[in-house]
């Protein structure tokens, strides 16, 4: 696989004389072979375990569920990915062996939490990967389901986390070294995928410092807000109030839907104002699954299958309701769904370009565009309260920390501990919003530094095109231009945003 990515990006290097469209897929196709070759030569296979999505295993606990299955060939497509499976963990497996050999050894707390997400999976009454229906007669399909589930599938997953268990358990590294820089080579790892994720070459100590500046500067918009809502401008008794407070969590489950649904109603009926170009279907509102809510984010955002068979839909986490956090309701409809990500992969998908332009894989543009959205949103009068404008801030707390934070782990060898204290000071997050999340950078490196670099150079991008075009700027033909290009690199976007301005 890397031997083909170096290939394309040499003969998308090659060609000359492309322009337009043509010209930015080129600049598109090199990027992702590049990023395809840093990905592959950063060696996460060999030591990620873990029970988020990134897992071997987690992975396809995760997204293999999602799969539709409208009529019988994609339900024989379904039973063949599920008989791939022993062959697709043996692979890992053997990965994690050669780490171990190579001195790249997993994270214990890593090992040990996908040890008890397996363990739970396999003691579950109920199968996740048996949770489709067939359309029309099933009965055939459903038996052979459950017949490879249980001969097949089961004992894969049992026998990965064997190996988990038995062989790497022991050789996993303590929390004070979860990151990187810990591991041979980790300092090119860590360099390779921040250019995955950011699509630039900035250094962990510019990183680093960008994210300290913002926290800096969020201070007095948080202390104008704190004097408005609790009478105080002292940032640790505005986080204090804000996670302790019983005005800040949900009634129950009913109200945390009803209000994300108003957040998005709100969205889409003020959007043609902002934009030109609308995604051709709504999007919809749903409760995160029972059987995933408890381990589940607080929100997050499934794209439509390209087929139009599943809708675009915005999962809101309802289990414990009267425990989440209000003041975070309404930041987060409006990145994950509308004008957000909704917006974004929607439009995306439904672009007549090539099909790499509209399902590219470019994080600082993604969540770029998502973190741009939530302040956005202010600028479109979406936010009811200041209850709400202050969930946009702490937003952006949690943003910039995870420049400071994921740079720390990966690149200064912070300890995981430190990395948890530093999110306490600077974050209105509950511990146990912070653990997952300090646990998922150390899971997924680089990939926290997207959000902020994205949405940072959105928002200058939007500057000089504001500058250059004075009183003939037009918003609403600034964002189609941002969307309507499918998921560009940062410095590609730059390039596209001064052709429409000059």
């Amino acid at each position: 696989m890397r031997a083909k990515a170096v290939d394309i990006a040499k003969r998308a290097a090659a060609v000359t004389g492309a322009t337009g469209q043509d010209a930015i897929t080129l600049k598109v196709v090199a990027q992702q072979a590049e990023a395809t070759v840093d990905s592959i030569d950063a060696r996460l296979t060999e030591h990620t375990v873990t029970d988020l999505f990134v897992g071997p295993a987690a992975g396809l606990l995760s997204f293999l569920p999602m799969i539709v299955l409208p009529d019988a060939d994609r339900a024989a497509s379904y039973l063949g990915r599920l008989r791939a499976i022993p062959e697709h963990l043996d692979a890992f497996a053997q990965r994690h062996r050669e780490g171990v050999g190579n001195g790249r050894v997993p994270v214990r707390r890593g090992v040990d939490n996908a040890v008890a997400h397996l363990d739970r999976y396999l003691a579950a009454d109920a199968d996740p990967l048996a949770a489709q229906a067939l359309a029309g007669d099933d009965r055939g399909f459903t038996a052979e389901r459950e017949r490879v589930l249980a001969d097949v599938v089961r004992p894969a997953f049992a026998a990965y986390r064997a190996v988990l268990a038995d062989e790497l358990a022991e050789h996993g590294r303590p929390d004070e070294k979860s990151g990187l820089c810990w591991l041979p080579d980790g300092e090119d790892a860590y360099a390779r995928l921040s250019r995955v994720h950011t699509t630039t070459d900035r250094t962990p100590d510019e990183l680093h410092q960008t994210g300290l500046d913002v926290i800096a500067g969020l201070r007095e918009e948080y202390a104008e807000l704190g004097e408005k809502l609790f009478g105080t401008r002292d940032q640790a008794e505005i986080f204090r109030r804000l996670i302790e407070d019983p005005a800040m969590r949900w009634r129950d489950a009913d109200e945390l839907l009803d209000d994300a649904r108003a957040c998005i109603e709100r969205a889409e009926a003020v959007a043609p104002q902002w934009f030109g170009r609308l995604p051709s279907q709504r999007c919809q509102v749903e409760p995160v699954p029972a059987t995933e809510a408890a381990g589940a984010p607080a929100a997050y955002y499934m794209q439509p299958s390209l087929d139009g068979v599943r809708p675009g839909v915005y999962f809101a986490n309802t289990h414990e309701a009267e425990k989440r956090d209000r003041f975070l309701s309404q930041v987060t409809a409006f990145h994950e769904a509308v004008p957000g990500h909704h917006f974004q992969l929607t439009i995306a998908q439904e672009l007549d370009l090539p099909l790499l332009r509209r399902i590219a894989d470019v994080n600082a543009y993604a969540e770029g565009w998502g973190l741009y959205t939530e302040r956005l949103a202010e600028e479109m009068g979406l936010y009811t309260d200041d209850v709400a404008r202050i969930g946009m801030l702490a937003m952006d707390s949690l943003r910039a920390s995870r420049l400071v934070v994921d740079t720390g782990l990966h690149a200064k060898g912070w300890s995981r501990d430190r990395a948890l204290g530093y999110m306490r000071d600077n974050t209105p997050l509950s511990t146990v919003d912070i653990t997952a999340e300090v646990d998922r950078y150390i899971a997924y490196p680089g990939q926290a530094l997207s959000y902020m670099v994205g949405r940072l150079e959105i928002q200058r991008i939007r500057r000089a095109a504001e500058q250059r075009l004075g009183d003939r700027f037009d918003i609403r033909g600034f964002h189609d231009t941002v969307l309507g290009n499918g998921a560009l690199p940062l410095s590609v976007l730059d390039e596209v945003v001064r052709d429409w301005a000059s």
